[in-house]
């Protein structure tokens, strides 16, 4: 009844081989982030990307490594995905226009549960001043000073500042 030892020792390579193989079901998505006007050694470190599925409860968040890659782990058991990955920010300010924040998410042919973006997500660290975007960077037209008119009053009338009169205009004539 007892195996020959050939067999045990057949057995116990065998076991050994199963525990170094790793099963995984996990997905995950690899992508990088790119910029518009940044210098060739730009650190993309710290600037935070966010995942979301239609099957997924909660945002997946990640950040980004130097030269800009990322990896979030999606749900198993996606098939079709309908997944989308927009920017979120960084250390500093970002800039980008709303079809370079998010991007659709799609499957990598020639590797199994490996996904990447269908386009680019992409930014700018300077406000393009030249766009028709302008305001919203910051740049508001036509609103003024808010700076009150003070006309001198002589002190001895014993009257507050002008300031607090010249704005006020009453309504006459109200029927």
């Amino acid at each position: 009844m007892a195996l020959p030892l050939g067999m045990i020792s057949a057995l116990v390579v065998f076991l050994m081989a199963l525990t170094r193989v790793q099963l995984s079901n996990c997905q995950h998505l690899n992508a990088k982030i790119s910029c518009f006007d940044c210098p060739h050694n730009y650190d993309f470190s710290g600037i935070q990307v966010a995942v979301k599925c239609e099957k997924m409860k909660k945002l997946a968040t990640a950040t980004t490594e130097e030269n800009g890659s990322f990896k979030v782990q999606l749900p198993s058991g996606i098939s079709n995905t309908n997944c989308l990955a927009k920017l979120l920010g960084g250390p500093n300010q970002l800039y980008s226009k709303k079809k370079n924040l998010v991007s659709k998410v799609v499957k990598v042919g020639h590797q199994p549960n490996t996904y990447t973006l269908s386009t680019p997500l992409a930014f700018s660290t300077s406000c393009p001043l030249a766009s028709i975007d302008a305001k919203s960077c910051g740049a508001q037209k036509g609103i003024g000073s808010s700076k009150t008119v003070d006309l001198p009053l002589p002190p001895e009338w014993g009257l507050a500042p002008s300031s607090y009169y010249v704005p006020f205009f009453p309504i006459i004539g109200i029927p």
